[in-house]
């Protein structure tokens, strides 16, 4: 979390809040995003195929469709 911090503060004007909270990750930082008024939420993707997403969910897929602020979802590159 520090390094991720350290490499949007070296971008100018990019404001960037890392927070430690207990609960269902999809309701949690929807919430968050929201208290905060966050202009723009980052969060990673997994990746995980259809059938994998479809039995676990997806938290990524969740603050698309539920964050009160546009969601930019950064796929993990391919290996």
């Amino acid at each position: 979390m520090e390094k991720a911090q350290s490499i949007c503060e070296g971008h100018g004007n990019v404001k960037v809040d890392a927070k430690v909270c207990i609960g269902d990750p999809r309701d949690v930082i929807c919430q968050v995003v929201e208290k905060l008024g966050a202009d723009l939420l980052v969060i990673g993707s997994h990746g995980y195929g259809f059938i994998k997403r479809s039995f676990l969910g997806s938290v990524s897929d969740h603050c698309a469709r539920n964050a009160k602020c546009p969601v930019l979802i950064v796929k993990r590159q391919a290996k």
